[in-house]
Parts: C-alpha cells; structure tokens; sequence
C-alpha cells in the first residue's frame, strides 16, 4: 500500500549483494546429502545452499541454531535467507527480482506472488511434488487441489504456508480483555459491545492507574502502519458482521463479494469506536503510535482491552508473564456487536491457499528444493520443526507421545527469543504444516498444542476461568465449529491476485485507511457526514469494479477445486 521509491535503490544494492543468482555446478554426493541427492549447486562442504526469500522474515536468518543444523543433516540442504529491507513490504523487493530477471532458488513473496506468477518467475511443480513429494500431497490430503491456480491453469505455483485441517484449542477471539477486568465482573462474558463498554468504564473507574502510576487505557489499537488491518479492519468484519477473515471482504450466501467497510453493522461499530475516543476510552494515539509503542504500553499493564490477535500482542504480554503479572494479560473473548452475532473465530474457513512456498523457474536445483519441502512434511521434518530436538526441546513417555517439561513451557512462554535461540517454530513458517489436533503415526499431536498440552500450560488466571465457567478450556465459550459451514472457497485474503484488481484495492485500502481514522477521530457529530465521504470516495475509487472482480475471482477457484 506504500510507496517507497527510495527504497528501490537499497534493495538493489542489498538484493545483488545478497547473492540471488542461482546454484553453481558440483560433482554428485547422494551419501553425504541427506534425502536431496541432487547435482549442482551453491555448495558449502558437502551441503547445497539454496537461496531463499522470506517476506515475512524478521531478519537475514544465519541457519545456524540446532533444528536448523538438524534439518541440514537430514536434507544435505540449508538456506540463505533474505528478507525486505527496512522494515518495507515485499512488493519492491519482488518488483526489482521481476525488472533484474534475478530470482533467489525459493520465494514466500506473500501478496506479491501473484506478480510473480504473471512474470513466469515461479515454476509449476505439480510434476516434481508427483515424482519426489509424496509427503506433501500426504499433508494436503482431500484439499491437495485447491492448490491449483484456476480451472483454466491447473497449475501449482505455491505451497500454502498456512495450516492444513485440524482443531483450535486456543484463539484470541474476537477481542481481549485483561484478567483483572474481567474478574471485576465475576467472569461475565459481555454479550455486545454496550456490556464491554460498562465493563471497561466500571474497571478504570476503581482501577484507574497502574502499580507504577501510570493511567490506565481503555482500549489501544495499532493503526499507524499496516497493523492497521489487524487492530481497526480485522475485529469490525469479525465484532460487527460475524464474517470470518476474508480481509477486506464479506461474501454473502451467493459467494458474492462486497467491500466490507460498506456495512451497515460495520458503520455501527465504527460510530461505537469515535464515541469510545470522544469519551477518552480509546487511546488518543492509537493512529500516531509506532507499534513498539503500542507493546510497550501493552507490557506496562496499561492496557484494559485490545482488538488484535495474540501473535501480534504476545511480545508485551511475555513481559507481563515474566514479571509474575498475570492478572494483566488478556481474555480473548467471542463478544461481538450484539448477542444475535456470533462470533467466527472456530470456524475452519478452508485450506488456506495463494499465499506460499513456491521454486522460482530460475533454480538450478528444483529437485534439491522440492525434496527440501518435502522432508519439512514428512513426519520427522514437522515434529522437528514444531517440537525441536529430541531429548532437549521434548521427551517421549513410556507410551511413546511427546511432552514438554514446565520449564521448556515457560522458556516458551516468557522469552521473547526462544524460537530463534532453540530454532523450535523457527523455521517452520512459512513452510506447509498440519494444523493443531492432528496425531501422527505415535499418537502424539503434530504441534505442541494438544487439548491435553493447552490445559497444561494454562497459568493461573486461565485456570481459574475455566473453573468459574466449567469448562475444559477456554474456548468452549465460543461458537464452536460444527456450527459454521465450510465455505467452497479459500481465505480471500491469501489469494494471489490480478495485478490489475490489486490496483484497485490498494488504492481502496488507502482510502479506508485515513477515512476511518478520521471517523473515528473526528466529532461524533461529523460522524455520519464523514462515513458517508468515505463511501463516496471509495466508490470513485472501484469498489463496485473490484466487488464485481472479487466475486468472479471467487467463482474461477470454486471451480478450479472441483
């Protein structure tokens, strides 16, 4: 969504430095590889090094902590990891891949794949996942053809990097509230958000600072950058419409697409939120703040209530977990605009796909690199990535299932560094995994989160919840999945799409972005006047011309997974 045209020229820089280009030739080792037993390469001793870019990778990954060394011992394949420079998206790093012809062996472009696949960058693998990937179409299953592009190009270009199937035992609902808050009102979920606001003013009315003096916030969001989507757009489709994540879209029963801000709920829920900033309960700064910012007043215990998801929170609450602070992290909580809505974070929306692993036609290894992925499927390279080392990360019991210990649950939980340091959970994005509940041939769960693992690790807060609601866990007080219908179609917002329909709702987005910033800042008087601008502007902008896109866009992937 953001120009950053300077910045083209550090990512050129730093993209030729970084060593792009393909594998160079060497002799064939098969006994010292591992399972990649290929030829070629940009070898390193006995191991071929393939290139890999990560748009969602926090930092030029070194490959050197133990799962990493672990999963090279087992391929004969590491990875040279290169990342968006400065913090940017990824769409002008795969841009000048696209102007250079300089493509690294491996791409997660993310939103960009599309343009990718348009420029011919990315390889069809259906024919190597057929010879060398019998571990992926294991793990894919009955959803392995929603993988194709389209009815008219059965291809596949990417390898979803989101879980395959199983069970949530965990969610951060649709919004957060501390423990401490919600204590204050033995427990009572709030059924719409007029119980939520009672119970936000009620708290800091008697609650008003924190141990340290600091005034408590009534509600905090991250709006200042592109978390904007995650904190202010997200929870209006999820609160106001009961709509799963389809981004910045709601489908209706006809699979027809409508830019979501064009809700009647969703104005509501915005003319709720300019009210809760008129009164001073929103954070005054929630549209000016750096998202460190934001964690850090979320570490302070500062903060009553967020509308976020725990992977974008969970920094500053492991701050509050190490300091013993327990009453101050958060509830997620099913409350939507009213009791008739019902809140849609159980429901399994699908295989998650467009969004993805693929090998760039550029690679000099394509076997090398599909039986990479493949072992990353395979029984061992999921319980590696996602456990970690036998004997260190985890043990197994006498009937043969793995279990972590308290202490490597807390390390977990409270060091903010863990993954990186132990390489458990490091490495396993953006790679295909099976979803949580999903047992292997032991018995044992794929991921450490099992029903029986998630009680475990409850703190005492949690537990404590569970008893006053008698429950198992946390999340048999939300809608649960059989109550929802799986849609024919995928998550939308994953999906590589048009470069010409990403025009439009870029610009959209844009337009979104500062008007509902301004709604919300703005007199509550104004609101109406400044929501029905907005509107305006949005369709002078395309929204009925994306609608109508989106709506065929829907139809084609119905149809390609038939």
């Amino acid at each position: 969504m953001k120009k950053r045209k300077i910045c083209a020229m550090l990512l050129a820089a730093t993209m030729v430095a970084g060593s792009l280009a393909g594998c160079g030739d060497k002799k064939d080792d098969t006994s010292k590889k591992g399972n990649s037993g290929t030829e070629g390469g940009e070898a390193s001793g006995d191991v071929i090094e393939l290139t890999f870019f990560s748009a969602d990778a926090n930092q030029d990954d070194p490959w050197t902590d133990p799962v990493a060394e672990a999963i090279t011992e087992a391929t004969g394949v590491k990875l040279k990891t290169t990342r968006p420079v400065g913090g940017n998206d990824e769409s002008e790093a795969v841009a000048l891949m696209i102007a250079e012809q300089n493509f690294p062996d491996i791409i997660f472009a993310k939103g960009s794949g599309a343009n990718l696949i348009e420029a011919g960058a990315l390889m069809d693998m259906t024919d190597l996942i057929e010879e060398y990937g019998p571990n992926i179409k294991k793990l894919y299953g009955d959803e392995y053809s929603k993988l194709k592009q389209s009815a008219d190009d059965p291809s596949i270009y990417q390898l979803s990097t989101y879980a395959v199937g199983g069970t949530k035992f965990k969610d951060a609902g649709n919004l957060q509230i501390q423990w401490d808050a919600l204590k204050a009102k033995d427990y009572k979920i709030p059924e719409s958000l007029e119980e939520l606001e009672t119970m936000i003013k009620d708290y800091i009315a008697t609650n008003p600072k924190t141990d340290d003096g600091l005034d408590k916030i009534g509600i905090s969001l991250s709006a200042a950058d592109w978390h904007w989507l995650i904190t202010l757009g997200n929870p209006a489709g999820f609160i106001a419409d009961g709509a799963p994540d389809n981004g910045q879209w709601i489908v209706n029963e006809n699979n027809e697409a409508v830019y979501k801000f064009a809700s009647d709920k969703e104005r509501e829920y915005f003319k709720w939120l300019c009210r809760m900033y008129n009164e001073g309960i929103l954070d005054k700064d929630f549209a000016t703040q750096t998202h460190e910012d934001y964690i850090a007043k979320i570490a302070s215990g500062r903060v009553v209530t967020l509308f976020d998801k725990d992977w974008d929170y969970q920094d500053g609450e492991k701050v509050l977990k190490a300091d013993g602070k327990y009453g101050l992290t958060y509830a997620g909580l099913p409350t939507c605009i009213d009791a008739d809505t019902k809140c849609p974070s159980l429901m399994y929306q699908g295989l998650t796909t467009g969004t993805g692993v693929g090998i760039s036609t550029s690679c000099k290894e394509p076997v090398a690199a599909i039986k990479f992925i493949d072992f990353l499927c395979s029984d061992e390279g999921q319980v590696l990535n996602k456990w970690g080392i036998k004997d260190v990360n985890y043990f197994v019991d006498d009937e043969g299932h793995r279990y972590r210990t308290e202490e490597e649950v807390k390390y977990s939980q409270e060091d903010a560094d863990y993954q990186k340091k132990t390489g458990v959970g490091f490495h396993n994005y953006p790679f295909p995994s099976y979803g949580d509940g999903i047992l292997d041939p032991t018995g044992s769960t794929y991921t450490t989160t099992s029903k029986e693992a998630v009680m475990n690790e409850y703190n005492e807060e949690e537990k404590a919840a569970c008893e006053k609601w008698g429950v198992e866990l946390l999340v048999d007080k939300f809608p649960q999945p059989d109550e929802f219908t799986t849609p024919d179609y995928s998550p939308l917002w994953a999906y590589a799409m048009p470069l010409e329909f990403t025009e439009i709702t870029d610009k959209l987005d844009e337009v979104a972005w500062s008007a509902l910033i301004k709604c919300v800042t703005g007199k509550e008087a104004d609101f109406d006047k400044n929501y029905d601008k907005m509107l305006e502007d949005l369709e002078s902008t395309g929204m009925s011309d994306a609608e109508k896109m989106m709506t065929d866009i829907i139809a084609e992937k119905v149809a390609a997974a038939k």
